[in-house]
């Protein structure tokens, strides 16, 4: 009897045993499966870098990629909502008269700018001056229009019939500042108001002074009107109107 038990505990303990064995060779049959696919891809690496990648992206594909919440998301009509703490972006319009007179010009000819012109503007104040008292008919003619160009060219001739020389000093342009601006289907048009400093003395044929001092400053006003054609090449600017403060 002794002997029958001792028999029936070794099959139970072997059954046992071969039971654990097949367990834990279905476990470590797992491991060893993705251990040997983990060198296999290692393996791949290291001879086919671009085969690697390849399966690694694939990989990748799986994941599901959350949106960018940097992104300005659209509103229900179309608009997009700038991200937090970015102030939206609001186009200036133009405060007023003149500042829309100054943008159909800049749209029409996208080359002009308000400081460019009045760097031209004065340049031409002062050549226009020192022509006009020199009677230099030549340098007036391409600075004004043809209306502008015959007036001058009127007073130059009526101060040499009366024999009378005029001196100009032009001591300094204290200020140019633009009244007003617009365009007139393609003729832009600008009116600056010059305030200079000025010595004028016209004498007679004797040499003897009719008008002013030669030893006084005045300050001297002047409203000119410029124009241009902005389809022209031609980019100078023409004197068309002459007017004082009053």
């Amino acid at each position: 009897m002794g002997g029958g038990f001792q028999f029936l505990d070794i099959l139970f303990f072997g059954a046992i045993a071969v039971f654990l064995v097949f367990r834990l060779r279905s476990v470590l049959g797992k491991r060893i499966g993705h251990e040997q696919k983990d060198a296999r891809r290692y393996a791949d690496y290291r001879l086919n870098p671009d085969k690697a990648a390849n399966d690694s992206k694939r990989d990748d594909d799986k994941v599901v990629a959350l949106p960018d919440r940097s992104t300005p998301e659209r509103t229900a009509n179309g608009d997009r909502n700038a991200p937090a703490g970015e102030p939206e972006t609001i186009e200036a319009t133009p405060a007023g008269p003149l500042d829309a007179g100054l943008a159909q010009i800049r749209a029409a000819d996208p080359d002009f700018s308000k400081e460019s012109f009045l760097g031209g503007a004065k340049a031409a104040f002062e050549m226009i001056v020192q022509a006009y008292a020199a009677g230099d008919v030549g340098a007036l003619r391409p600075l004004l229009s043809n209306e502008v160009f015959d007036r001058f060219k009127g007073a130059i001739d009526q101060r040499k019939k009366a024999g009378e020389t005029l001196a100009t000093t032009l001591v300094g342009i204290k200020s140019a500042e633009i009244l007003e601006a617009g365009l007139q289907d393609r003729i832009a048009t600008v009116t600056v108001k010059f305030v200079s400093e000025q010595v004028n003395v016209t004498t007679n044929a004797a040499g003897k002074v009719v008008d002013g001092d030669g030893s006084q400053v005045t300050t001297v006003t002047d409203i000119w009107s410029f124009a241009r054609n902005t389809r022209a090449r031609d980019p100078n600017w023409s004197l068309v109107a002459t007017r004082s403060p009053n």
